[in-house]
């Protein structure tokens, strides 16, 4: 393959990635310096070579197949490892140093930064990361931070949003004990007669509403319950406790499911939504320091490309 194939090959490939990570065209384009309607052909062309459809597009949203959730998971470990090499011949001369400041989901340090920071801080003995770990939702400029970490669902439309791991899905779930005195909800809206372990977002004054979906669309349901939450560890262990009916990530109780402790209900209304992302604002020098965090924590851990995750 001569050098003008394989760099139309490494440009569908990035354009890919790129949207598979913002799961935005405009994003995407924005990220790549290219107009959405170049990138929607790279994607086309993309799409025919391999013979089969990666992405999902409606006017309003964006996601992949199975198959290109696939391609997806095996090509980004290796764009990132070749992103990241070239970062740093480009850095060699230009010492990483100083101090980057990080506003994280609990859930988002604990998967994507924590399992990386020993590594970091050896790589880059000259930066200094000051880490606010905190599940309010507060603009990442106006609060003084260089980077967050977050769900897709409450990022700014202005901000450059990477896509760091699969998309999620909450599960009403309870304990076997709570379901033979109480008996199973049939439907989302039987749940406005259980006692519902709630949860509310840091810095707001009422619980989070349940989200549903069926064919008509997502739908909320306002539950009540004995027990409200600004912590979801404390409300899944008083999930665990039998107290009520908890509504957590799938992947934090798929262990207790497997064994029994919780069981799994209403999963036909249980639909995917993005999951966590890395965003930052969009701007034409960043510093080399910003660079290494975003491009490490993109890469992740080197001995695991499962980037699933709980919601805070």
């Amino acid at each position: 393959m001569n050098g003008l194939l394989l760099s139309q090959e490494y440009n569908r490939l990035r354009a890919f990635i790129a949207v598979a990570e913002c799961l935005s065209f405009s994003r995407a384009a924005d990220q790549l310096g290219v107009s959405p309607s170049a990138l929607s052909q790279m994607i086309k062309s993309l799409e025919d070579e391999v013979g089969m459809r990666l992405l999902h597009r409606t006017t309003r949203n964006v996601s992949l197949t199975e198959t290109g959730e696939n391609l997806f998971q095996r090509v980004r470990p290796a764009a990132f490892e070749l992103g990241l090499a070239v970062t740093q011949v480009r850095q060699s001369g230009e010492r990483p140093a100083g101090t980057v400041r990080v506003h994280t989901f609990r859930s988002a340090y604990q998967k994507h930064v924590e399992p990386i920071v020993e590594a970091f801080t050896e790589a880059f003995p000259d930066i200094v990361l000051d880490m606010t770990l905190d599940d309010e939702v507060v603009d990442i400029v106006a609060g003084g931070y260089d980077v967050g970490l977050r769900i897709g669902e409450v990022i700014e439309k202005d901000m450059v949003a990477v896509r760091l791991g699969p998309e999620l899905r909450q599960v009403a779930v309870a304990t076997p004990g709570y379901l033979q005195r109480y008996g199973y909800p049939e439907h989302p809206r039987d749940l406005v007669n259980h006692r519902c372990i709630r949860w509310r977002w840091p810095g707001r004054a009422t619980p989070y509403a349940w989200e549903f979906f069926d064919k008509n669309g997502w739908f909320s349901v306002t539950v009540d319950g004995p027990l409200i939450f600004s912590d979801k560890e404390s409300a899944l262990n008083a999930t665990l406790r039998g107290i009520g009916i908890g509504f957590p990530v799938e992947d934090a109780v798929s262990a207790y499911i497997g064994k029994g402790s919780l069981v799994s209900i209403l999963d036909q209304w249980s639909a995917p939504f993005p999951g966590l992302f890395l965003c930052y604002p969009q701007q034409r020098r960043m510093a080399p320091a910003l660079r290494a965090f975003i491009d490490v924590v993109r890469a992740g851990p080197p001995h695991s490309q499962d980037s699933s995750a709980d919601i805070p």
